[in-house]
This record gives structure tokens, sequence and C-alpha cells, in this order.
């Protein structure tokens, strides 16, 4: 295959530095990550953990909610799973933590 036939990659790419195929759950996981990065709980892409942010954290967290709500009817049993663990799960770490500021 020539190289104008290639698909697009960018130069110095290999098949390691390709992102997850996007789909529903990756995107849930994705906002439940930046809301623990947020809560303190995860690394930043940088790797190390940022400070917290309980009000980027909080709307994280909302931003779920409003998914979970318009969503509502109209997922797999499996997503909706997904999601009605990742904000219970959130939500509960997310009082935990404003308790204790």
């Amino acid at each position: 295959m020539s190289d104008s036939k290639k698909t697009s990659q960018p130069k110095g790419a290999d098949d390691g530095d390709r992102l997850p195929a996007i789909d529903f759950a990756t995107f849930v996981l994705s906002l439940s990550h930046s809301a623990l990065v947020h809560l303190g709980d995860a690394p930043a892409p940088a790797g190390h953990l940022s400070e917290q942010d309980l009000l980027l954290a909080k709307q994280t967290i909302d931003l779920l909610g409003i998914l979970q709500e318009k969503t509502r009817n109209n997922l797999s049993g499996e997503e909706e799973r997904l999601l009605d663990q990742a904000l219970y799960d959130l939500r509960l770490r997310f009082v935990e933590i404003s308790k204790r500021s």
C-alpha cells in the first residue's frame, strides 16, 4: 500500500499510541476519571496527583447526572449499570471528601 493510502496517523506514532475506541462506556469512564482527578484520587494526565478542586469535581459529576437523565430508557443494561455505578461511587466519594474539607 502506498503512503497516500495509509490511514491518517501522526508521524512517529505506532500501534501502541492509538487511542481507545470511542463508545458510551469510554465516554463515561473518561468523565469519571476527570472527576476522580479533581477529587485528588487519580493522577492527572501528566502523571502526578493534582490538587483537589471540589467545584470542578462537582461540575463533572453533575454532567454525568445530566447524561443519565437525558439517556434514560435509551441505554443498554450494561451502559445503564456503568453510569449508575460511576455516579453512585463519585457522589459517595464527593460527600466523603466534602465532609473532611
